[in-house]
């Protein structure tokens, strides 16, 4: 079985915001697929869809953000999940706005979920696909602007953002990591 955990806020004050691109990506592959309706488990909201013959486990932390070790770690300890079957789906500030990029492991450089989650999991050696929200912008404060919602402007190129991280996660479960870095980044 594969993961794909999407970080973000829960609740509607945060729908549609920068921070929650990860949700986004989540509730795109889950309307691909076909998926029923999640269910609520290890904190999360949780469905389960297939590509091919793989069982994809869609995880969407209820946690808020900064905790979102929370849920990551005791479902990687219930499925016995090694760590390359799971990916980890963020914002990310140092990204150009609507770029994606695919790595097998790294820092959390300065993302505050991925923080969380390398410090339950106690290793940074974990797939993750990050999405570009853009650079705060002068005058802003870095947590005001990643709980901002997008332009109309923007709006447009982060929807071609998420359904190309959803493509890309795709790409991940069939075709796996290497494939996927090399046709993505």
């Amino acid at each position: 079985m594969k993961v794909v955990v999407g970080l973000g806020n829960p609740g509607r004050d945060y729908e549609n915001t920068r921070h929650n691109v990860g949700f986004a990506v989540v509730n795109e592959l889950a309307r691909r697929g076909g998926a029923a309706r999640p269910t609520a488990k290890f904190q999360a909201e949780l469905t389960e869809i297939r590509f091919g013959s793989e069982k994809v486990a869609l995880v969407s932390p209820l946690t808020y953000m900064n905790r979102s070790g929370s849920t990551i770690g005791p479902l990687v300890a219930f499925y016995k999940l090694p760590l390359e079957n799971l990916i980890v789906v963020c914002d990310d500030l140092s990204l150009p706005l609507g770029k994606i990029r695919v790595r097998g492991q790294g820092s959390s450089g300065g993302q505050k979920g991925l923080l969380d989650v390398i410090r339950v999991l106690g290793c940074e050696s974990f797939p993750r696909l990050r999405i570009g929200i853009g650079a705060t912008p002068t005058g802003w404060e870095t947590a005001d602007y990643v709980l901002a919602r997008f332009s109309n402007e923007e709006l447009i190129v982060m929807q071609q953002a998420v359904a190309n991280a959803a493509d890309a996660v795709e790409s991940w479960v069939t075709a796996g990591l290497l494939a996927t870095m090399n046709k993505y980044n």
